[in-house]
């Protein structure tokens, strides 16, 4: 039998089954279209998910497909007013190695993440749907549209806004959607303009936007306020409305629009569910909450809740923890998808705000919030125990990076590089954590990786002092780190027993 069933295999979908697959879970994800979708929609992993993505093995790829330097352009009355990188003054800290997200068509992260899957022998199932949804106290049976049925110990919805997973568990969808926030959308091909920027033509009465593909040689994604009839109502997308409204906005008679797809008309629904699991079933992305696309946290948040339910699935799956750690995932990103709700809003609002005034561009949607490097869960029942530090850094917090080098031979590596895979992290800070660490790992030597911080001559030497900067101990301290690079525990170095309790108790 299947452990995890996987409905919708986007990047939220693909994340969640990178990291089952890599634990040795049997995972099986299931897409109702019959090809790989080729949609640009969503730009790119932000700051958070270029981590994640790290740690699942796939940044490489990412970072050599995509870009992270790219201008915005902001024209009035056909001219242009203003260049602005809303980076410009940032750069990678030893604690955050990604200042930036980076510029990725959708469809080619999904290709990327579907290779990192094929690796462990997973494939999707394509032109699969799902149609009928029953559970027991033993597991779900998922029936699928030409009569088929799949039984698996769980099931996560991750197929989006229109999700037939949140259906057929009977969860609302409460929120609004917003009529007269409306935009086509759409991919283009054009030749003759600058594809070093993102081109932003904003004008009292509309706005063309064109933002180009990276890797692609002509392609750009083009999203426009729409044209509206008499009656003042927006009218459906075409490539003739699409080419209309460039010539309003951009007044560049020799240039014209080819090969427009995707067409689509987007408008701003602000709506999220009243709880992310039913029993065995568990929602994901779009599927609990869709929200304004201002500051691009879509698709960031999807695989941010899929590495959050990841190695938890994976632990309780393989007998490491009990069933109530699954409780945690609603407990935790729903807040999370509360806050993603709220933040998005008001960046629309900025940046309605902004266009107003010559100049004014989708850059003020950035923001530090947007980079959701500072998103944690210190609420958290999994954010307990000892606090020995007194320092900055608190149990759920983000568990920052640091330069170090191996004690035993001087190699450079960093805390990233011993965080990735699925695992606990126990770091021990100075010579009094060294009694701790091996208690640690006599004991739960298959569920941690356990270093010395400048603890003696086996572990890692914190030659520059930013792991101790960023981890705020200024002694002795023990600090565990949970498998998705959150902070689990700080206490004492003297303490060993905060870390076997935490360990012991995960889900009991």
């Amino acid at each position: 039998m299947t452990s995890v069933l996987i409905v919708g295999a986007g990047p939220t979908g693909l994340t969640l089954a990178c990291d089952l697959a890599r634990r040795g879970v049997a995972v099986r994800i299931i897409e109702k279209s019959p090809e790989h979708p080729r949609s640009s929609r969503a730009k790119g992993p932000n700051p958070r998910s270029l981590e994640v993505l790290a740690d699942l093995g796939v940044l490489a790829e990412v970072r050599a497909a995509g870009t992270d330097r790219l201008v915005m352009r902001k024209y009035r009355d056909g001219r242009p007013i203003a260049d602005t990188d809303p980076y410009q003054g940032s750069a990678p800290t030893p604690d955050a190695p990604y200042d930036r997200g980076c510029l990725l068509p959708q469809w080619r992260l999904e290709q990327i993440l579907r290779d990192r899957l094929a690796g462990y022998g997973v494939g999707v199932e394509l032109g699969t749907e799902l149609v009928g949804l029953t559970q027991d106290d033993a597991g779900v049976l998922a029936t699928i549209a030409d009569g088929r049925r799949i039984q698996a110990s769980y099931l996560v919805g991750c197929d989006g806004g229109h999700s037939a997973v949140r259906k057929l568990l009977g969860v609302p969808f409460a929120g609004e959607t917003y009529e007269e926030q409306v935009m086509v959308c759409g991919d283009v091909e054009l030749d003759g303009l600058d594809r070093g920027v993102w081109h932003q033509w904003f004008d009292p009465d509309g706005a063309v936007m064109l933002c180009p593909i990276p890797g692609t040689r002509s392609g750009w994604w083009f999203q426009a306020g729409p044209e509206r009839d008499d009656a003042g109502r927006p009218v459906a997308p075409s490539p003739e409305g699409f080419q209309r409204l460039f010539d309003r906005h951009a007044r560049r008679p020799d240039l014209r629009l080819a090969g427009a797809t995707l067409l689509s008309t987007y408008r701003v629904n602000v709506r999220v569910v009243d709880r992310y699991r039913v029993g065995r079933a568990f929602l994901a992305g779009d599927a609990a909450h869709v929200h304004a696309i201002a500051g691009g946290l879509g698709m960031n948040t999807g695989i941010q809740d899929a590495f959050n339910l990841g190695w938890k699935l994976g632990l309780v799956l393989t007998g490491r923890a009990g069933p109530g750690l699954l409780d945690s995932y609603q407990e935790e990103r729903l807040p999370v998808a509360a806050w993603t709700l709220e933040v998005t809003s008001e960046r629309l609002r900025a940046v309605l705000e902004a266009i107003r005034e010559p100049g004014g561009g989708l850059d003020a949607a950035a923001s530090p919030e947007t980079t959701t490097l500072g998103l944690g869960y210190r609420w958290s029942s999994l954010s307990r125990g000892q606090d020995g530090t007194g320092g900055r850094l608190r149990a759920g917090d983000r568990a920052p990076d640091a330069p170090c080098r191996e004690a035993a031979t001087g190699a450079p590596t960093r805390l990233f590089e011993l965080f990735a895979g699925p695992h606990f992290t126990l770091l021990g800070f100075g010579r009094g954590a060294a009694a701790a660490l091996r208690e640690a790992v006599a004991k739960h030597g298959d569920l941690l990786r356990a270093y010395a911080v400048d603890g003696g001559p086996v572990g890692l030497l914190d030659h520059q002092g930013h792991a101790r900067s960023a981890y705020d101990t200024a002694g002795d301290a023990l600090v565990l780190v949970r498998p998705d690079n959150h902070v689990a525990l700080v206490a004492p170095a003297d303490r060993p027993e905060a870390v076997l309790n935490y360990l012991d108790g995960l889900g009991n």
